[in-house]
């Protein structure tokens, strides 16, 4: 087996393609292999299929995957045929590269496989070219695999906001509770975020009407929009949320505290974490607080606290006159951000007490939420919510990337 043939078959090229000659030049270490076909060759139509003779050529060339350390690039020429069957003149479809593109499909299959996992600054750095060019493999075959995801069995619904930039900027992330991906990623976090999902939704064969559960939590925009966009759907507010806004609550008592009390210094994760999650240090700190006897205002807080976190080990048939009872202890409690927070949960409790049907939260969206923050972080950001929309379908979409090479 000579040269020609042995770089034949590692390309698995078949007739009437072949590799006609291969050159390496040292100095700049880079490898070219120049493919051609017979005189007189068939090629199918790209329309009907029909084999057809080349029409007339024009030289192509693609960046493939290095040779060890050197750079590798095909290059043909690229036949058109005139199909018998009036399909007009066309280019016709070479096996290892798509239409238009400069990279061999195993290039490209590539490039994605490093863009799950590494930043696409850091990949184009790798493969030694542009990040430019490679947002162009990223975002083309992301945009291909949404364009064919099919989201007909949709009907439970988790939605959330992600940073996406200094300076209040958000973009809302619609998930399938059920099959745990990320559906649509839009800038903004208001009601018209829900109208842009609901038509992304219909697009792509799914129903807003078949929505009938949703997890967010207890924005009046997001509210507004479901109610507009998912008209059957019904809102559950996520539990860690609502245990998030008490825990601000406390908080912002403790805070207020601290003025007139110095002992509270440092110990903010104290009342905030779950006994059993303290650490050593913390726990001595929650010992020399003496909170469980402690007349501390922030100590009552904490109690409050615990006591509302117990609100979802309730029975399903007690947890309204459970979060009654809570109601009242907190409203009572002389203790202005928990009355502000417990006031906040009372206009709300149809949504916080349907957890008990619906079981749903966004505890998948928080997984996803850490996912994409990492990936930020990684990057250092992203130029714009285009390219970090781009990121979030390809890391936690889930979505078919066929027909690159596995």
């Amino acid at each position: 087996m000579n040269e020609n043939e042995l770089f034949q078959a590692a390309l698995g090229l078949l007739p009437p393609w072949q590799v006609d000659r291969c050159t390496f030049d040292k100095a700049t270490g880079r490898l070219d292999i120049h493919l051609d076909f017979p005189r007189g060759s068939f090629f199918a139509c790209p329309v009907c299929g029909v084999p057809c003779k080349a029409h007339d050529t024009s030289e192509r060339t693609w960046r493939h995957l290095n040779f060890f350390q050197h750079q590798a690039f095909l290059h043909a020429r690229t036949p058109r045929v005139e199909c018998s069957q009036q399909c007009g003149v066309h280019v016709v479809a070479v096996p290892w590269a798509r239409s238009g593109s400069g990279f061999t499909l195993l290039f490209e299959a590539l490039v994605m496989m490093m863009a799950k996992a590494m930043p696409v600054t850091a990949v184009g750095r790798i493969v030694n070219e542009h990040d430019t060019l490679i947002w162009r493999i990223v975002t083309h075959y992301v945009d291909a695999a949404r364009a064919k995801a099919d989201h007909s069995t949709v009907i439970q619904v988790g939605v959330d906001e992600t940073a996406s930039r200094r300076g209040q900027k958000y973009v809302s992330l619609f998930v399938d509770l059920d099959e745990r991906k990320v559906l649509f990623a839009t800038p903004g976090k208001d009601a018209a975020t829900v109208a842009a999902f609901a038509a992304d939704l219909q697009a792509h064969g799914g129903n807003p009407e078949a929505v009938t559960a949703v997890s967010a939590d207890m924005s009046k925009a997001f509210s507004k929009g479901i109610a507009a966009s998912l008209p059957n759907a019904k809102v559950t507010f996520d539990k860690f949320h609502v245990v998030r806004l008490v825990n601000d609550a406390v908080d912002e008592v403790r805070r207020l505290e601290q003025k007139t009390n110095p002992e509270l210094a440092k110990s903010r994760y104290v009342w905030l974490k779950n006994p059993e999650n303290l650490t050593e240090g913390q726990w001595e700190k929650f010992d020399a607080l003496d909170i469980i006897n402690s007349h501390l205002k922030t100590a009552r807080a904490y109690q409050i606290r615990l006591t509302f976190q117990d609100l979802f080990n309730q029975p399903a048939d007690k947890a309204k006159a459970y979060l009654d009872k809570w109601y009242f202890w907190a409203t009572h409690s002389r203790l202005p951000p928990i009355i502000k927070v417990a006031k906040t949960i009372r206009k709300h409790q149809d949504g916080i007490l349907r957890w008990f049907i619906s079981g749903i939260n966004n505890g998948i969206l928080e997984g996803i939420n850490s996912l994409v923050q990492a990936a930020k972080a990684k990057a250092r950001g992203y130029r714009s919510d285009r390219n970090l929309a781009t990121i979030i379908y390809l890391i936690v979409g889930k979505l078919d990337l066929s027909p690159l090479p596995t």
